[in-house]
């Protein structure tokens, strides 16, 4: 009786691996009769689902039951837990019954412990921006996956290009994969930073000019990357990281702190060789003005996701960020 709870906010991730699991279970020849998607908005999803699960599947194969984007994990009613105890313990071996969420399960809930004693449990979150070394792992496991041969400064700055987007980044390595053809060498660093759409790269750039209080330059990559249909909360993610970053590693130098592996693990970053450059790009700056940007961003996170507009919102916001910089008490 398999069972699986997968969840996350990574959705590309997520959907190939719904299908590889769905395509492992199925008889292709069956699979129209063995197959039960049963949707959130549909009438008691979960007690529906779990009813599906109980019947047997027809001609060959087994049967494949997906609750998508069930709430189960987050609330769930006697009703419910009841029939999901009662189901679990004669769960067919024929049926596999699958649970998809974009939320984190809430472990508090009987629902949540009594899946995680019966599930296979798997996360598909986004890699959080300024996680440099884990951003770069995923380049290496998804270009062995495609077939694409990187070196270490390629691996870099695809990473530094695509950022958290695994959709854009198993697309920019099929484009790499189409130039390189029987090529068996590894991609040179011009190919890929020709090929390659860095909006996150942009983002980068945006941080820079931002920390420079160059207002100018900083409203003119905020309509680039609008022009590219760049997400305003990923260019939002993306500021939060750098300046997150920065702000810890400012921090550590005016402790006195000097040991480069610590202050990487303070910030999160994988690779100690990174500090030496960012002492210099925070050399100049204060804590407070670090400080300083972190509830401008949140603000400005807030009111996109309520809905304002995002052009003016996120000019009117970079340009007060600008400002802090600009100021006389830098250093």
């Amino acid at each position: 009786m398999p069972v699986y709870l997968y969840w996350g906010d990574d959705e590309f991730s997520l959907a190939k691996a719904v299908d590889a699991l769905r395509e492992s279970i199925l008889d292709p020849s069956w699979s129209t009769f063995n197959f039960d998607k049963i949707l959130p908005d549909s009438a008691n999803p979960v007690i529906s689902g779990l009813n599906q699960a109980m019947t047997p599947p027809f001609g060959m194969g087994n049967r494949f039951v997906w609750l998508v984007n069930t709430s189960i994990t987050q609330q769930c009613s006697g009703e419910v837990l009841q029939e999901l105890e009662r189901t679990l313990a004669v769960l067919p071996e024929t049926t596999t019954l699958l649970l998809t969420t974009t939320n984190k399960p809430d472990g508090r809930l009987k629902s949540t412990k009594l899946l995680q004693r019966h599930a296979t449990v798997k996360e598909f979150s986004r890699i959080s921006p300024w996680k440099t070394d884990q951003l770069e792992q995923r380049v290496k496991q998804v270009a062995a996956e495609v077939g694409v041969r990187l070196t270490s400064p390629g691996v870099q700055l695809l990473a530094e290009a695509v950022g958290n987007d695994t959709q854009q980044l198993y697309n920019e390595l099929e484009k790499l994969k189409l130039y390189a053809g029987n090529n068996s060498e590894a991609l040179k660093l011009e190919a890929i930073a020709t090929l390659v759409q860095s909006n996150t790269q942009n983002s980068l750039k945006l941080a820079q000019a931002i920390k420079a209080g160059n207002t100018d330059q900083a409203l003119e990559l905020i309509a680039a990357l609008i022009d590219h249909n760049e997400p305003s909360l990923k260019i939002v993610a993306t500021l939060v990281g750098q300046f997150r970053t920065w702000l810890w590693v400012k921090l550590m130098i005016d402790r006195r702190v000097k040991d480069e592996r610590e202050i990487a693990i303070a910030a999160e970053i994988g690779n100690p060789k990174r500090i030496y450059f960012l002492r210099q790009e925070v050399q100049s700056l204060s804590v407070l003005q670090l400080q300083s940007t972190l509830p401008l961003l949140l603000e400005l996170e807030t009111q996109l996701k309520r809905g304002a507009d995002e052009i003016s919102t996120l000019q009117t916001h970079v340009i007060a960020l600008c400002t802090l910089f600009q100021s006389p008490s830098r250093g």
